[in-house]
């Protein structure tokens, strides 16, 4: 890889400690770098504890390391101030979780419309633009509906619409199949490559999963907080 161009992001010398009940230090992340190339499907796998949902944190600037630097197209996300990384997150990264935590008083649509109002879109064009992608993802007839009133792979692909919804650069999922059976689950990998090459998304996914693990385009394994190589 000698051209920089294929890297969205990078991670340097990343450490990350917690203080356990017992006032016991835990390293969980142990020097880890690493790269991600654009337009991929990057996947992180590993037992669980081995550290991958705090790394994923940490690079999507959800959670700071205790030493370390992320760069987004080369400018390290932790030289930011408060109010510049809540945008960068709000205009380049979407987040598909394990659970959708979409809100449940709203219905699809609205859900997939706030992250377009927060980002300045008048209500009428957020949801203009929200039923353009729940069309995408396959749910045209079920825009009305409040979560609990849609199968958990339908709620979670509204969250996945509602991650497209600001055309981020990158999508961070945290084990996004991880509650559902392996035909939502099939569903759901099929439309993140969909995503992908549609609008050129990159991916980087936290799972367990088998199937997907064969789908993935570049994968690290994680182990005791490290990247094996």
């Amino acid at each position: 890889m000698n051209d920089m161009e294929e890297i969205i992001l990078y991670a340097e010398n990343i450490f990350k400690s917690y203080t356990s009940e017992n006032q016991k230090k835990v390293d969980v992340l142990k020097d880890v770098s690493l790269s991600i190339q654009k337009g991929k499907i990057n996947l992180i796998i590993g037992a669980s504890g081995a550290g991958k949902s705090t790394l994923l944190h940490i690079l999507s600037g959800l959670d700071f390391p205790d030493s370390g630097k992320v760069f987004f197209n080369k400018e390290n996300i932790f030289s930011m101030n408060q109010n510049k990384l809540t945008k960068f997150r709000n205009n380049h990264i979407g987040f598909v979780f394990q659970f959708h935590h979409l809100l449940p008083e709203f219905t699809a649509i609205e859900n997939v419309a706030i992250p377009l109002m927060i980002s300045g879109k008048s209500f009428s064009k957020a949801k203009e633009k929200a039923k353009e992608i729940l069309d995408l993802v396959g749910l045209s007839e079920r825009i009305n509906h409040k979560p609990s009133e849609l199968s958990g792979g339908e709620a979670q692909r509204v969250a996945v619409a509602r991650a497209l919804a600001n055309n981020p650069d990158i999508i961070f999922a945290d084990e996004p199949t991880g509650n559902l059976d392996s035909l939502n689950s099939e569903i759901i990998h099929n439309l993140f490559f969909e995503i992908r090459d549609k609008f050129k998304t990159t991916f980087l996914i936290v799972s367990h999963n088998p199937e997907l693990i064969k789908l993935g385009e570049i994968i690290f394994k994680m182990k005791d907080g490290k990247l094996l190589e």
